[in-house]
């Protein structure tokens, strides 16, 4: 099977992360190479972490980590493996300039600082209309 990126096709986004609906965080994989990829997500009103159409910090940082998802689903896809469950292992930073709002599409950078031992070190760095809103740095763990 060919797949293209940019890719939105929101069954085969949320078949490379472990999160289920209302908790996918992710819509669509822009680009991807063995340590980086650029996820994009649309903010919706009905999303469990909007308050009075404002995406809240939390749902910032869970978006950030479901990128990570996103980038190991995608790599284990291409190896035609079953993607693995991963979780937050340690935020070593995390700012947010700005909080988004409903409607807003959310564009998120990962590059992968380091691999090693199914622990990850990923900076993240979320934009909407290429200004930065939020940055982080933090390790994943796979299972």
């Amino acid at each position: 099977m060919e797949i293209k990126l940019p890719n939105s096709d929101k069954d085969f986004i949320e078949s490379l992360i472990p999160q289920k609906f209302p908790f996918v965080m992710v819509s669509g994989l822009l680009e991807y190479s063995e340590n980086h990829l650029i996820s994009e997500f649309v903010i919706k009103e009905d999303n469990i972490f909007v308050n009075e159409n404002t995406f809240q910090a939390s749902g910032l940082i869970e978006h950030q980590a479901q990128s990570v998802a996103l980038h190991t689903g995608y790599k284990y896809f291409l190896l035609g493996k079953e993607s693995p469950t991963g979780y937050i292992g340690a935020i070593k930073s995390f700012e947010a300039e700005s909080l988004p709002q409903t409607g807003d599409v959310l564009k998120s950078e990962v590059t992968i600082i380091n691999e090693m031992m199914g622990v990850t070190l990923v900076e993240i760095i979320t934009k909407i209309n290429d200004k930065v809103i939020a940055k982080s740095q933090m390790k994943t763990v796979v299972k």
